[in-house]
């Protein structure tokens, strides 16, 4: 397309058309994925936002709310394009920029700065800066900034925090600096913007410690097959779980925390209701992002569901569990030893194992020198108590289990020592496993390791770094499930047949593993 049409007439544009036509139908499902910045006014919205439709002579579209800042315009007061789930591409794609936003997320730059976030990547800071700016219109640390003002303006609508924490535990350096920023993007202070938000009875405290958040997820929201996920591998003592709750102990950066997780009960605006003590709140916005992995919020359900039930073998299981979701990890390192010791075992022979683990080799829950047990409210989101047993340890670190390891995991002689080697190479750093690593990369360093094959390594690229497109045929369970589903049994030719579901082959996962599950 000539370059002179496109100035003349944005609709030749086919990329640019399509998303018009979104935003003049306004279509909530494209919340997240883009945003419209309207020149003539200055502001940028989500595609859904009621005003009325600007000439698409006015219209710049942006996949990042840092893009339309750096262009000059501040956030829209009346569809608020924040407080809505984050864009799926950010797990779809496994490219330099994609890798990028998962660790700004996780609050890399706050931490490290920069060139923390450049060294993660394996790139310079002037490669990474160039790259961010010609795909995403904004450099890493316009990103890092967008990112701390969205986490502000949660904060400030759902909580009584005061303006101070909200400030330090969204990452500013300052409160100037926070302040600034906000009247900036948001043309309020911080006050202003959290009266505006008419909070009422959804306004938590957080005085008792305790702090309270709630995270939209993407409709449909398959939210009970998450927390049932969880529930059945569930380890006693680091983990508790039921049908509509889920808490645990976790590490994050600066220290031990507990956190719990209920689903939201507003069927037209699903959500995730969390509730955490922390070390510090400089460690909210990794939670954050490790939540939104965890529960799957971001997945682009329509897509996925249009796709799968387009297989006629897929159909019924995709009616009947709209917006499935591959649920992901909150600690990578723990994920890979998920993965390891349930390796052609049951879900509950694998559970029993790593409850022993656990209760062998991990370490007391202590969180600001009192025990994390009696963080008051924590995992009880719904008001009623939901726990036997006490929230008393951490899972092992990767050191424990390489040193005492072979002492205290039963089995086969072979896997435990590919345990205690990965344990080790963990502990080193001579393997790195995260969210934000290349996809093939990792899966090629893991089946290089003894004892590792494609399944383990699939499944740690299918839950810690959210691969959309694996499909385990190895795994007995799956089979099962594609037979109960009239679907080829053999790891060959349901290999072939599951081409047809690229790129959302995690998630047909997700429906044979369930079918399998129905049948036992």
């Amino acid at each position: 397309m000539p370059a002179e049409a496109l100035r003349t007439d944005p609709l030749a544009d086919p990329v640019f058309a399509e998303r018009y036509r979104a935003m003049r139908a306004r279509d909530a499902r494209f919340d997240g994925q883009f945003i419209t910045g309207v020149h003539s006014t200055g502001i940028y919205c989500r595609p859904s936002c009621p005003a009325v439709s600007p000439k698409a002579q006015n219209v710049s579209f942006y996949l990042t709310a840092a893009a339309a800042h750096e262009a000059g315009l501040r956030a829209c007061k009346r569809c608020l394009p924040d407080a809505v789930p984050g864009s799926p591409e950010w797990d779809l794609r496994d490219d330099l920029a994609a890798r990028a936003m998962r660790l700004i997320a996780d609050g890399v730059v706050e931490r490290e700065g920069v060139p923390g976030l450049a060294a993660h990547l394996g790139y310079t800071t002037r490669h990474l800066t160039r790259v961010l700016t010609a795909e995403l219109g904004a450099g890493p640390l316009a990103l890092a900034r967008a990112h701390r003002a969205q986490t502000a303006r949660a904060l400030l609508t759902s909580t009584s925090m005061p303006a101070a924490d909200v400030a330090f535990a969204s990452g500013f350096g300052s409160i100037r600096q926070f302040n600034d920023t906000i009247r900036e993007v948001y043309e309020r202070s911080p006050l202003e913007l959290r009266a505006a938000a008419r909070l009422g009875e959804r306004r938590e405290r957080a005085g008792d410690g305790v702090v309270r958040l709630r995270l939209p997820a993407r409709a449909p929201f398959d939210a009970s097959g998450v927390f049932g996920w969880l529930a059945a591998r569930a380890v006693d003592g680091v983990e508790s779980a039921g049908p509509e709750h889920y808490a645990r102990t976790l590490r994050l950066p600066a220290g031990p925390a507990v956190v719990a997780f209920s689903p939201s009960n507003d069927v037209r605006s699903p959500a995730i209701e969390v509730e955490a003590r922390l070390t510090t709140l400089a460690d909210l916005p990794p939670l954050v992002a490790r939540v939104r992995r965890l529960f799957d919020l971001d997945a682009d359900a329509v897509a996925i569901d249009e796709m799968l039930a387009a297989d006629p073998a897929l159909a019924a299981s995709v009616a009947a569990t709209p917006g499935i979701r591959v649920p992901g990890a909150l600690d990578p390192h723990e994920l890979v030893f998920r993965a390891l010791i349930g390796q052609q075992i049951s879900v509950k022979a694998a559970r029993t194992a790593l409850t022993r683990l656990a209760a062998d080799l991990g370490e007391p829950l202590t969180i600001s020198g009192e025990p994390g047990g009696d963080a008051p409210a924590v995992g009880d989101v719904a008001g009623r108590e939901r726990r036997a047993d006490r929230l008393v340890r951490l899972f092992p670190t990767a050191a424990a289990i390489a040193a005492r390891g072979g002492e205290v995991l039963r089995g086969p002689a072979a896997r435990i020592r590919t345990i205690v080697d990965v344990a080790e190479r963990l502990a080193s750093g001579e393997l790195v496993v995260s969210a934000d690593r290349d996809r093939g990369e990792l899966a090629r360093e893991l089946v290089l390791i003894p004892g590792i094959g494609p399944w383990t390594a699939g499944y740690v690229a299918m839950r810690v770094t959210r691969a959309p497109d694996v499909l385990l045929t190895s795994d007995l369970a799956l089979r099962a499930g594609a037979g109960r589903l009239g679907l080829p049994a053999t790891a060959p030719a349901l290999d072939e047949l599951g081409a047809r579901w690229a790129p959302w082959r995690s998630y047909a996962s997700m429906h044979l593993w369930r079918a399998a599950a129905a049948e036992i």
